[in-house]
């Protein structure tokens, strides 16, 4: 069954090991093959854009979702994992999702289970802020 594909006007897709870039024009698009890694623009991350642990979780995932040799990105997505457990014991778990789609070999699925990943890390930093700003705004209140 072929994976219909509506593209907005300069809308990349990554299908494969090829970068498509669409018109200035909507544009729909029928692809069909089995396996072959399929990325829309809004879900791709670039190493630049990953400045967060839970987002270079999602960029490891993502290396091992488009390459054909997913176990050559594993040291650095575990390594990645230590470090985010480390910091944020909350994320278990995401990770945990993550894992179990990886060792299904379902990357595409964990891939969605890494946004979930990055949903948590952005609600533990908000919490974070507030607490810091309560905190400072405590000792004017009390002055």
């Amino acid at each position: 069954m072929a994976l219909k594909v509506e593209l907005k006007p300069n809308e990349r897709i990554i299908v494969g090991n090829c970068v498509i870039t669409n018109t200035d024009q909507r544009a729909r698009l029928l692809i069909d093959g089995d396996r072959i890694p399929i990325l829309r623009e809004k879900d791709i991350l670039t190493p630049e854009s990953a400045d967060t642990p839970a987002k270079l979780v999602y960029l490891a995932v993502q290396l091992m979702y488009l390459s054909p040799d997913p176990m050559a990105h594993h040291p650095t997505y575990f390594s990645l994992v230590r470090d985010i457990l480390t910091a944020m014991p909350s994320a278990w778990p995401f990770i945990e999702g993550i894992n179990n789609c990886i060792l299904n070999g379902d990357v595409y699925h964990a891939l969605k289970e890494s946004k979930k990943l990055i949903a948590h890390e952005e609600k533990v930093l908000e919490t974070a802020r507030s607490l810091q700003a309560a905190a400072q705004d405590e000792p004017r209140k009390s002055a």
